[in-house]
């Protein structure tokens, strides 16, 4: 070998070992919900998940084995129920969070305790997806921060899984204007939120105006007023609902046309993640079961 071809291959070595190290030193750079660039010298392998929806998409990535603490409400998949809890997505424990080591913590923009976690050293992905595009972007964005190639399959099965369920209600289910409390204080599903936007698919009419945002708080009276033909509403809220002031004469309570979600029901509905073509099903159950003329 003469002396030109070894000085060629000592560059090319040269060279790669320079790609490689610059490859290493970008690692990863995610834009959460905040707009804030957060960069990684590598996908993070100790992850702490502040919000449901976040750690079942996590786990439906495959990435389960990566979750070392969540929040109280994380109660799905299974594998999940004995991880170290870490307090609430909106109060979290960051004494326990600091205590777990993570890499990165998954957590709510409205969160209080992203700046303390920041401020301690600890990279925070702020995600908090409110209507569909932001979940099926939400996904795409754990999908590059885990590096797991093709997460818009789950999107995917959700919105097939979604266009099912609205083919299987019976044209007398369709065109109904429906009240969702989706929690206590009369905090209810408006159109622009992603169950909103599935009640539109499934061919249903939100009483629920665009300009009052996603999640509103409504006055009883108010829909006393629109008295919708069905209510939708959980097990943990249902209690009293006959007893607020004209609500008992309303048709829908009247002729018992009120969907009543079990727990286990109302978290796969409340959490815009992977289970909302499952969300979409036991909605439109429901509606079959209840709203007949």
């Amino acid at each position: 070998m003469n002396a030109v071809n070894i000085c060629c291959r000592w560059f090319a070595w040269g060279i790669g070992l320079l790609c490689a190290g610059a490859v290493q030193a970008a690692g990863l750079q995610i834009t959460d919900d905040r707009g804030v660039t957060v960069a990684l010298t590598q996908s993070p392998q100790r992850i702490v998940s502040l919000l449901p929806s976040l750690t079942e998409t996590v786990c439906e990535l495959g990435q389960c084995h990566r979750l070392v603490g969540v929040d109280r409400y994380s109660n799905h998949p299974a594998a999940v129920q004995t991880l170290p809890k870490t307090g609430g997505g909106i109060d979290p424990n960051i004494e326990a969070i600091v205590a777990l080591r993570p890499d990165v913590v998954l957590m709510a923009i409205s969160s209080r305790g992203v700046q303390r976690l920041e401020s301690l050293g600890i990279k925070v992905v702020a995600l908090e997806p409110k209507r569909s595009a932001d979940v099926q972007r939400v996904m795409g964005t754990l999908g590059r921060l885990l590096e797991v190639p093709d997460a818009e399959r789950i999107w995917r099965h959700i919105d097939a899984g979604v266009s099912a369920a609205a083919q299987s209600l019976p044209p007398g289910a369709r065109s109904l204007r429906v009240y969702y409390e989706v929690s206590t204080g009369g905090y209810a599903a408006g159109t622009q939120s992603f169950i909103g936007e599935m009640m539109t698919r499934l061919g249903l009419e939100n009483i629920v105006p665009p300009e009052l945002g996603p999640f509103p708080r409504i006055n009883p009276e108010y829909v006393v007023r629109a008295n919708p033909d069905l209510i939708m509403i959980g097990a943990r809220n249902v209690q009293g609902m006959e007893q607020r002031p004209g609500w008992a004469g309303m048709r829908a309570l009247r002729e018992r046309h009120v969907c009543v979600f079990t727990a286990e029901e109302s978290d796969v509905l409340v959490r815009p993640g992977p289970r909302m073509a499952e969300a979409a099903r036991i909605m439109a159950r429901c509606v079959s079961d209840k709203a007949a003329p």
